[in-house]
């Protein structure tokens, strides 16, 4: 098990940047698949960025061209940069971890297959 801590969000106007961190315990952090999610009121969690054990990053279609997320294996971190925020990216969002997906992207972008969630943060974009 690992344990996971959100911070970073905040109040940003559209067009506006956020990064987002998530620091992490435990031993063997670089053995985990590393995402974020978010989730809007009224809206299922949906997958943003993910950062792989292997080292490669993959994006949700809406984040391609405006988010990046990097780990640090060393530090236990992994973070989420947002740039040209809009309104539409108001949710609370989620890091996740684990270690179980087995390589599989299916797998990897369902929020129902991550073990270990922080507790969320805010972020909030106005127009």
């Amino acid at each position: 098990q690992v344990q996971l801590v959100e911070s970073g969000g905040g109040l940003v106007q559209a067009g506006g940047s956020l990064t987002l961190s998530c620091a992490a315990s435990g031993r063997t952090f670089s053995v985990y698949d590393l995402a974020w999610f978010r989730q809007a009121p009224g809206k299922e969690r949906e997958f943003v960025a993910g950062a792989w054990n292997g080292g490669n990053q993959y994006y949700g279609n809406f984040a391609k061209d405006r988010f990046r997320v990097s780990r640090d294996n060393y530090q236990k971190t992994v973070s989420l940069e947002m740039n040209n925020l809009n309104v539409e990216d108001t949710a609370i969002y989620y890091c996740a971890a684990s270690a179980r997906l087995g390589g599989s992207l299916r797998n990897r972008l369902t929020s129902s297959r991550y073990d270990n969630w922080g507790q969320g943060t805010q972020v909030t974009v106005s127009s």
